[in-house]
């Protein structure tokens, strides 16, 4: 891994992309790493395009500003692909992480031309699987970092059942569902 990897997340309010760029920041850190987690957006509602980032890294980060050249995007929601230009400034040496169940071909015309590696995952499939209902985020914060490679699979899945344990300290019946998820997200990124 180079010294500091830069994540984009695309994702419409409500869909936590938000929110999974938080948990990885606090999750990197409780593994030793240096950290930024933030979201950009202004008043939009629920449903409106956000963007989230996080910048990872073995030593310090002095930048703060958004991350305009990315080594990773992830896509909570596909039909952003259509209005917003998710591979802006994307290194082709990084990867793109849709969220979608159609198969990479479909969605290859829609990345006006980007050269990278393109990865799928149906977080609606996994959610409805392991959630019983449709919660995109944690599947898509495990193909995240499955893809990038940026924390060990076993730190991380340690330090999510922590974070879910103080998270959903009055709702423990979510953490088992939760964890399932990231764990099937794993073995279903394409």
């Amino acid at each position: 891994m180079k010294d500091t990897v830069e994540i984009r997340w695309h994702g419409r309010g409500g869909q936590g992309a938000k929110t999974a760029a938080l948990l990885l920041a606090d999750v990197a850190f409780k593994v030793g790493m240096h950290v930024q987690g933030f979201p950009e957006y202004g008043p939009e509602r629920m449903g409106a395009p956000i963007t989230a980032y996080n910048r990872i890294s073995d030593s310090v980060i002095r930048v703060h500003s958004n991350i305009y050249d990315p080594d990773f995007v992830a896509v909570v929601d596909e039909t952003l692909l259509e209005s917003v230009d998710v591979t802006q400034g994307l290194s082709k040496d990084g990867g793109i992480i849709v969220n979608t169940s159609r198969p990479k071909e479909e969605i290859l015309p829609h990345l006006k031309g980007y050269e990278g590696k393109v990865y799928t995952i149906d977080a609606h499939k996994v959610s409805m699987a392991t959630l019983g209902k449709y919660f995109p985020n944690s599947p898509m914060l495990a193909a995240v970092v499955a893809v990038s490679g940026v924390i060990e699979k076993d730190k991380f899945l340690d330090e999510m059942q922590a974070s879910y344990a103080h998270k959903f300290e009055k709702k423990p019946e979510v953490i088992e569902g939760n964890m399932n998820a990231l764990k099937m997200a794993f073995e279903e990124v394409h």
